[in-house]
């Protein structure tokens, strides 16, 4: 399995979606390119608008990438709020670097460099909304040290439960086995989390979703 949708309704939805500015476009065509995973476009959508109407005041990030789910979320932030996001590839940090400065946002932003697993417990502050998009066989880990920061009320988001619609599939090729094996583990315990109103909506490679009790 390919594709989380049929190609009649991601046409459809394709055709529908709103124009983007000339840096995002950018790096969306970087990351075809150059196989770098981003956030699908319908996803990154619906958390613009999550963040649009919770109006957070801090928010993390957990897996950088390129900075193109960074950058989206800092220009819907208010004026005073921030985006603290981990990055442990060198290489990554200095592309995101590079496209946080093209967009004008770096005041809104800031890079962290290094392993999220050795950053987050250190970490004091809580924070308004998650994003987690790293590594699968650690998302386990995040996700707990996630719930240690995220304030009563706050909102977490996960991007790859669905993992290209192998999660659900009872045919995956062996190269995805482990890491399909590490999503279905992971969806149950975020699903059955007692101290979170959770679920998984079917957008893009699959949004995990919750709100903190």
């Amino acid at each position: 399995m390919s594709k989380i949708l049929y190609p009649a309704q991601r046409k459809y939805l394709e055709f529908h979606r709103k124009k983007e500015d000339k840096l995002i476009v950018e790096m969306e065509d970087f990351a075809e390119k150059h196989h770098v995973p981003i956030l699908d476009w319908h996803s990154v959508e619906f958390v613009e608008n999550l963040i649009l109407a919770h109006k957070p005041d801090r928010v993390l990030e957990i897996g950088t990438a390129i900075a193109y789910t960074t950058i989206r979320i800092a220009r819907c932030l208010d004026k005073n709020s921030r985006i603290h996001s981990i990055e442990k590839s060198t290489d990554n940090i200095k592309l995101a670097l590079e496209n946080i400065e093209k967009s004008g946002l770096d005041k809104k932003i800031k890079l962290i460099q290094g392993d999220a697993l050795s950053i987050m417990p250190q970490m004091k502050k809580k924070y308004d909304f998650i994003f987690l998009d790293a590594d699968k066989e650690d998302y386990k880990k995040l996700f707990d040290l996630s719930m240690l920061l995220l304030r009563k009320g706050g909102v977490i988001v996960i991007d790859n439960l669905l993992w290209h619609g192998y999660a659900a599939s009872t045919s995956v090729p062996p190269k995805y086995k482990n890491s399909t094996q590490h999503i279905r583990e992971f969806n149950k315990i975020f699903i059955l989390q007692k101290n979170l109103h959770s679920m998984i909506i079917p957008i893009g490679d699959g949004l995990g979703f919750g709100i903190k009790k």
